[in-house]
């Protein structure tokens, strides 16, 4: 009788690929959209009414957008639950793992421990940002989104979140492109070479992009605060303080 091959695990890799992936995706999609609010209070306004589906149905849903969440938190759990498979399962196994990485100085195995790190916060910081879009869809927007971050306060949790969410995406899309595109031997050197340029370049890059956009919703939120909980009514005129 033969033995058939356990294929559980490998199974298991490319799930954790496919949800990365898609994860990715939506991160640096998701910034691009956020960062509309750097073409203006307008600009921003027609994204989230897009998303709310009111240029497809004539009238926003804001469930729509309860949808995505429900779903973005779903792949985010069933990647966490994953890659937990590969974690130090212990303090003894982290200090042995510690003492590992240290010793050899490997490169690619540091990315991975940022990614770890990264992660573990991602996963916290992330849920608190989705939980808020799950219960309150309506309430995105140029002055909602930075009534919530200003006056809110929920900048204290978006900061740390930009800086995890695009170490990890930048790191994670680095070691899905080594372990998944054909890679000649002779050459993987200088291949991984260049795919760490491109992937510090994405990083830095949407570093940069996603605090000039946090910066900008802080200033509208400061500028708006004595108005907070008021909605953005596009061509509708205010005075200096923020617009209405």
């Amino acid at each position: 009788m033969t033995s058939h091959p356990n294929r559980g695990p490998a199974r298991a890799d490319v799930l954790q690929s496919l949800t990365g992936l898609l994860l990715v995706l939506f991160i640096w999609g998701h910034m691009f959209f956020e960062s509309s609010i750097l073409l203006g209070k307008e600009a921003m306004h027609w994204v989230s009414k897009m998303f709310e589906g009111e240029h497809l149905f004539g009238k926003p849903y804001p469930l729509l957008v309860s949808v995505v969440a429900a779903v973005i938190f779903v792949l985010i759990a069933v990647h966490a639950i994953l890659a937990l498979r590969k974690f130090p399962g212990s303090y003894r196994q982290y200090q042995q793992f510690n003492a590992h990485m240290g010793a050899l100085r490997h490169a690619d195995t540091t990315l991975w421990y940022v990614q770890v790190i990264t992660g573990f916060a991602m996963f916290f910081l992330a849920s608190a940002h989705l939980f808020v879009v799950f219960l309150q869809p309506d309430n995105i927007g140029p002055y909602a989104s930075s009534d919530r971050i200003w006056s809110g306060n929920f900048w204290i949790i978006y900061a740390p979140l930009l800086v995890s969410v695009h170490l990890h995406a930048g790191v994670g899309a680095y070691r899905l492109a080594m372990k998944w595109l054909p890679i000649p031997a002779a050459s993987s050197r200088q291949v991984r070479r260049k795919l760490k340029l491109v992937m510090w370049g994405i990083v830095v890059f949407f570093l940069c992009l996603g605090s000039a956009s946090l910066a900008t919703y802080m200033v509208i939120g400061r500028d708006h605060a004595p108005y907070a909980g008021e909605r953005y009514v596009p061509g509708k005129s205010q005075a200096p303080t923020g617009e209405h």
